[in-house]
């Protein structure tokens, strides 16, 4: 009972899933998303999940307003084994339904990636649904999301539906948190689906949202990925074993700040997608890459790397990727007290860039890896370099420009 009238702060729903216990009780996707569902339609509040093993055959869809809490490492969704199956007949862009070779897996509430070559032109086109109903070798899916693209998905182009989904995922969300979770990808057992589409965290056009202290691990595809999304904070995680990025900061996302966070046994560490700006990646401790620890590129301009730890990687520590024109070059960017080792090249600036200083960071050469600091394509037009260190380094700067005698 309050003595002096409505309280100052508003009370905040709290619901708690368990596998034996709490207002929603269970093991799997069904009974987090009733959780979510509940809290989020009420204004938001706190989801608490309990210690645990939870399967995922679908994405949890996060709402705006949920916070959506774990208990640590004792915490863990993990991603059920996937299937795939042909398509049998054509399925149109306004179509509901698909026809498969065989249905088995794919039962209702089950998350669905459709993929095949694209039908009018170059590339692939995916699009992800849930299952609504099956009969037979006939599948309906959920409609459409408002946000994605539509696609034919026609027999001619190697169609196929695989139980592919994100673990954590929101579409057109905002102020969500993300905290204290371990969502396994179950490698292993899963095909590939490309980060621009999922990962142990997907977001897509989402605003606020900030996840804190979540281990995501051995995903075929990425870690934590967010595609047009402003104000994502991501700190003091662990991103390992990932297919392919460890964190994805995607296209047209604006103000993301990565901070603290471990990024292990992935192909590229922290990957700058097209069009990130005012971005901030600090106190990042990134090791056993595949080839960039972090790449820069397409649009990704006014961007601090700093104070970030950058070890082992296959080609790069901090990779600048070439753009054409050069105004859609990855400009303004500061690269500034990383300590970065082990990788062929510690700073390639392979791109046309302009205002782009890197500068008070140490280059060591361990074990004579290091063949050179930084180098310098011979067509920037404005970079600084200065009170860098070199230790072990066989060519510290290695500058490709032409400069007149």
């Amino acid at each position: 009972m309050y003595s002096s009238g409505r309280p100052v702060e508003r009370d905040v729903l709290r619901v708690r899933v368990g596998p034996e216990g709490g207002e929603f009780v269970g093991s799997t996707h069904f009974a987090l998303q009733a959780a979510v569902d509940y809290v989020g339609g009420r204004g938001g509040g706190v989801v608490e999940v309990a210690a645990g093993t939870y399967t995922l055959r679908d994405a949890v869809h996060l709402r705006s307003g949920v916070r959506i809490v774990g208990q640590g490492p004792t915490t863990v969704l993990r991603k059920a084994a996937s299937v795939t199956t042909r398509l049998t007949e054509d399925m149109d862009w306004y179509d509901g339904h698909i026809t498969v070779d065989d249905p088995s897996g794919f039962d209702v509430g089950v998350g669905v990636a459709l993929q095949a070559k694209h039908a009018h032109g170059q590339g692939r086109s995916v699009m992800k649904f849930t299952v609504a109903a099956v009969d037979g070798r006939r599948i309906r899916l959920t409609r459409t999301p408002h946000n994605q693209a539509r696609h034919n998905f026609w027999t001619t182009h190697e169609p196929t539906a695989s139980t592919l989904h994100p673990l954590l995922t929101a579409n057109w969300e905002r102020d969500i948190a993300i905290e204290d979770l371990t969502l396994d990808g179950n490698r292993a057992e899963n095909a590939l689906l490309d980060g621009n589409y999922a990962g142990c965290v997907f977001l897509q056009d989402c605003q606020r949202v900030r996840v804190a202290g979540v281990r995501g691990v051995n995903n075929n595809g990425d870690g934590i990925s967010w595609q047009v999304c402003d104000d994502v904070t991501v700190e003091d995680c662990v991103s390992e074993g990932h297919a392919n990025l460890g964190l994805h900061p995607g296209s047209g996302s604006q103000r993301p700040v990565m901070r603290r966070n471990t990024v292990r046994d992935c192909n590229i560490g922290l990957f700058w997608c097209w069009g990130v700006r005012y971005g901030v990646a600090e106190e990042n401790d990134i090791a056993r890459i595949g080839s960039h620890g972090m790449s820069i590129g397409h649009r990704d301009t006014d961007n601090v790397m700093r104070r970030n730890t950058i070890r082992d990687c296959g080609k790069t520590g901090i990779y600048f990727r070439p753009e054409d024109p050069p105004a859609r070059g990855p400009h303004r960017n500061v690269v500034e007290e990383n300590v970065i080792s082990g990788a062929p090249i510690g700073v390639n600036v392979d791109s046309r860039v302009r205002g782009v200083a890197v500068v008070r960071n140490r280059f060591e050469g361990v074990d004579g890896r290091m063949e050179c600091g930084i180098r310098i394509r011979g067509d920037v037009s404005e970079i600084t370099c200065d009170e860098n260190a070199f230790d072990g380094v066989k060519t510290h700067i290695r500058d490709e420009r032409v400069v007149a005698v």
